[in-house]
């Protein structure tokens, strides 16, 4: 079975989003997820993904594990901090880097933040959808 791992900063909204959807549509992967820090679970993250009918809510917040990442055949850095900071991708796995705003930063209403967790929920669904093709 081959192996996915989608890295971002805090392991808290877009790599949580992107594991919940790599379970529901990547089924010939193992799917995780992890953070170059742990900021837990972010509630609004598991509010907009239950939206679409994925549980996300019992995922962890996560470091990554090294062994995990050098025996991927695909890592994925949801964003220049991961992609800056994470360990050097092996040799022969291969690595995309979707560069995507963090909705945990975004300022306003409670209903404007999360508008923007949806946007971001959005934009993670379509590239998932993608790696199904692959």
């Amino acid at each position: 079975m081959r192996k996915i791992y989608f890295l971002c900063t805090g392991n808290s909204c877009r790599s949580q989003i992107a594991e919940g959807y790599g379970h529901k549509l990547l089924k010939d992967w193992e799917v995780k997820s992890a953070g170059i820090e742990t900021h837990g679970l972010n509630p609004r993250a598991v509010q907009v993904m239950a939206e679409e009918d994925i549980d996300i809510s019992q995922q962890k917040s996560e470091l990554i594990d090294i062994d995990y990442f050098n025996s991927c055949d695909l890592i994925i850095t949801l964003c220049g901090d991961a992609l800056d900071k994470c360990p050097m991708i092996p040799k022969g796995v291969n690595h995309e880097h979707w560069d995507l705003q963090d909705p945990a930063r975004a300022k306003g209403t409670n209903e404007e933040i999360l508008e923007e967790f949806r946007k971001t929920r959005d934009l993670i669904k379509e590239r998932v959808k993608k790696l199904t093709k692959v």
